[in-house]
């Protein structure tokens, strides 16, 4: 197919948050489940102890079926999505491979994932609906079973709120009300700092204010990182740096752990999966922090954003699709499989049903203090934002870390890096061959 008329599909096919009929996919559509025998399955993953749940179907459900399933372990993030896209264009791509959300609107522009939505459509009520949209892209097409998801939420330092007399916000203004009331009461504190290593967490707080970061129109795509949403966001952590309200160093330094362990930092904004990093980061304060949801743009709002999270699809190479998105279905829905994933693999599950029970029904050790840790959280995740991905989120969050990088350093304007990490994208979609509506 030539180039510039598979990306004019894909920008109706992607319809990201338009919810626009799909066109017919420029993929093979090979069932390739018509034969009989035993099947053999690849599944590329970079979840640690993945090959240990996959045991439980080899031996029970994948046996039965006569499905067997082998874990080749990758690395993850751009570099699982450079190697999928080579052996894509090889032919040789895995059966399975397990991908971020944001990376699926790359590998669907790029024809590497099958429309599995004959064979599990049926499960679509066991997620909630701004997670299930993730996999669906706005379409009717399913490109992918939602697997483990990061709903961001408030953690703070329980007994250092009430030391300094303040109230958990509920609001970002009551947010940055907190963050000066500390300053006064104790100059060498932070709320919490700015940071520009991770993209993701940048995204989120866009996700909840309402961004859409990538949508389309007729066969054009429309990139609005710097939309009225998003501007919101950066001035308001701009202004907190610019005045000193909040750190403005990065996350996940042995500067930033030493300020978590310490009460240096007495506050942070993430995502469900925070209690195994404060394991790590803060390990003498463990018992000492409260999770919360996150503030609000407005008090009448009950929405939050999204940090990390993947799904596991099915490849277009793929010759056992039925088969293939059978297991798929299966690892994320079933109740002994998720119990694994939890166990073997520290997630926290995409399945609502799987968020109250198991491994869930008792608080993260960290969290010990906080029985209601778990239910609190699956109620959160209720609430997650629709999200708005495009086909180079990896460029975009590239010129974040650059440009708002270097605007939390300075303590410079943070509306103009974001025009910055907007002009980055639209060029390089250009350079790609999309068509870009201005």
């Amino acid at each position: 197919m030539p180039n510039t008329k598979r990306r004019r599909l894909v920008a109706s096919a992607v319809a990201v948050t338009l919810g626009a009929t799909a066109l017919a996919a420029c993929g093979s559509s090979d069932d390739g489940d018509a034969q009989s025998g035993p099947v053999s399955l690849t599944y590329w993953t970079w979840t640690p102890g993945m090959d240990k749940v996959v045991d439980l179907w080899n031996k029970g459900p994948g046996k039965k079926e006569q499905i067997t399933v082998t874990v080749k372990k990758q690395a993850s993030g751009d570099t699982l999505v450079t190697k999928i896209l080579t052996a894509h264009k090889a032919g040789k791509a895995p059966d399975l491979v397990q991908a971020e959300y944001q990376a699926l609107p790359t590998l669907v522009s790029n024809d590497v994932l099958a429309d599995i939505s004959g064979e599990v459509g049926d499960v679509k009520g066991k997620f909630a609906e701004g997670v299930w949209q993730q996999t669906t892209l706005g379409t009717d097409a399913v490109y992918a079973v939602p697997q483990d998801i990061g709903p961001m939420m408030f953690y703070y330092r329980e007994d250092l709120f009430k030391e300094y007399g303040l109230n958990v916000p509920t609001t970002w203004d009551e947010f940055a009300e907190t963050a000066r009331a500390l300053k006064k009461k104790a100059p060498d504190k932070d709320l919490t700092t700015f940071s520009a290593n991770d993209s993701g967490l940048f995204a989120g707080l866009a996700q909840q204010a309402g961004a859409k970061w990538w949508t389309t129109s007729g066969d054009q795509w429309k990139v609005g990182i710097d939309d009225a949403a998003t501007q919101k966001v950066a001035t308001f952590w701009g202004d907190l740096v610019k005045e000193g309200a909040i750190d403005n160093q990065p996350m996940y330094t042995p500067a930033w752990n030493k300020a978590l362990n310490t009460g240096k930092q007495i506050a942070w904004v993430s995502a469900v999966w925070a209690p195994g990093t404060l394991t790590t980061a803060a390990p003498d304060t463990k018992g000492k922090w409260a999770m919360a949801p996150l503030p609000q743009w407005s008090a009448s709002e009950n929405v939050t954003g999204s940090w990390g999270g993947s799904s596991t699809a099915v490849t277009t190479d793929s010759q056992h699709k039925q088969a293939a998105a059978k297991f798929a279905a299966w690892l994320n829905t079933d109740g002994d499989a998720l119990n694994a994933l939890a166990k073997e693999s520290g997630i926290y599950p995409a399945s609502t049903s799987a968020q109250l029970s198991g491994a869930f029904t008792t608080p993260p050790d960290y969290f010990s203090n906080q029985a209601d840790f778990y239910t609190t959280a699956a109620e959160i995740a209720e609430t997650t934002a629709p999200s708005a991905w495009g086909p180079n989120v990896n460029v975009a969050y590239t010129a974040f870390k650059d440009a708002f990088g270097a605007a939390a350093k300075n303590k410079s304007d943070f509306t103009a890096a974001l025009k910055t990490m907007q002009d980055e994208t639209v060029a390089d979609m250009k350079k790609q061959g999309f068509e870009v509506a201005e």
